[in-house]
């Protein structure tokens, strides 16, 4: 009877099933739908312009745009994977800090302490293989947190504002940067950090995209996404975070420590950014300058979090797509256009994307008014 009763329920679940899958795409569908018409937006004025400067090559341009790094094989989606896997981590930072009320716009100089330190362990310590990355790993993790918990100190403390106190770390964290690297890891031919050693390098994936940088980096920036959306929706922690970022005064009211989940969304903020500094710079051959460079990864985290609507799995979804519209950028080359055309499509993604958002926000605060305002409108035209 019992087999009987589970075959059952297994034929029963696998008619629901496509219902099932029906139904989470539309739900998909319309919580994307903002980051949807954004992109199809960017691309058309994107498009538009690239008409204008060389109509012949705009078309095809477009097509390479499009497909990314599929442009190049097997090789071209590794690359991309590994362009990815930090792009997507800074992207969580912001979204993260975002669903808790922070604007955390020091994901750069955290992904920078991330970085150095795991280039730091990976030139100087001499660790067995298996070990030596993933220390080089945690430690990168740790700096980029110890980053992110001086604004959020600062914040729950005296209430400075963390947009000022994280983008002031950014320019703290690039000159020190200049200095550790000349004092510890310096090569003199070529003004620039030494090359890490082989045990100190991420796992690579070349058996499956040969010739590429790929590394299991974008398995851990996976597994990371999943780890905060569950932080964030299926925890008393991150109720919590959530409840302070929509209401500080209403949370304190319910005897939350706000103080304390101000310092812990800062500080796991950080965490995640330090993570992409170190799977960025964790590879042979991946090295850090000594003149002064704010990593650009820190504020394309901005810009996937603004697209994936503050959401950890949209950081996820949003970050694979700017990294493979990036590498559509430089395949893009063949062409008679230039890779930057792409920050300007991204640019315009953004815009419109907070623009369609708010819009949203509106509609759905005032709409049930607006509803009611006209219906009184017509009752009073009625009535005359």
């Amino acid at each position: 009877m019992k087999e009987n009763t589970i075959i059952t329920k297994i034929t029963e679940f696998f008619k629901r099933l496509p219902k099932l899958i029906l139904k989470g795409l539309v739900k998909a569908f319309n919580v994307s739908k903002p980051s949807l018409i954004s992109i199809g937006v960017g691309l058309l004025i994107g498009f538009i312009i690239m008409l204008f400067f060389d109509a012949g090559d705009a078309f095809p341009a477009l097509g390479t745009l499009l497909i990314g790094g599929f442009n190049g094989g097997l090789r071209g989606i590794g690359n991309t994977l590994y362009q990815a896997a930090p792009i997507i981590l800074t992207g969580l930072a912001v979204a993260f800090a975002f669903r808790t009320g922070l604007f955390n716009i020091g994901a750069s100089g955290q992904m920078m302490m991330g970085a150095y330190v795991a280039i730091h362990i990976g030139v100087l310590w001499q660790l067995p293989a298996g070990i030596h990355w993933i220390v080089g790993f945690l430690a990168g993790m740790l700096a980029g947190a110890i980053w992110g918990f001086i604004p959020g100190i600062l914040k729950a403390l005296s209430n400075v504002n963390e947009v000022i106190t994280s983008i002031m770390m950014n320019y703290i964290a690039g000159n020190l940067l200049i200095i550790f690297i000349m004092g510890n890891v310096f090569n003199s031919n070529y003004s620039r950090s030494l090359n890490i050693q082989k045990s100190a390098e991420l796992p690579l994936l070349t058996s499956v995209f040969p010739g590429s940088t790929a590394n299991i980096g974008i398995f851990i920036a996976i597994a990371v996404v999943i780890i905060a959306h569950i932080i964030l929706h299926k925890t008393t922690l991150g109720f919590q975070l959530r409840a302070s970022g929509f209401s500080m005064p209403g949370s304190k009211y319910a005897g939350m420590n706000t103080k304390a989940n101000v310092i812990t969304a800062m500080t796991l903020s950080g965490s995640f950014a330090g993570m992409a500094g170190a799977i960025a710079f964790l590879v042979v051959g991946k090295n850090i300058g000594t003149a002064f460079e704010i990593f650009p990864q820190g504020f394309d985290g901005i810009s996937v979090a603004l697209l994936g609507l503050g959401e950890p799995v949209g950081a996820l979804f949003a970050g694979l797509f700017l990294s493979n519209m990036r590498m559509g950028g430089f395949y893009m080359q063949r062409y008679s256009f230039v890779p930057q055309i792409i920050d300007m499509i991204i640019a315009v993604i953004i815009y419109v994307t907070a623009i369609s958002a708010s819009l949203q926000i509106i509609f759905k605060r005032y709409g049930k008014d607006f509803k009611a305002w006209r219906l009184s409108r017509k009752e009073k035209k009625g009535e005359v």
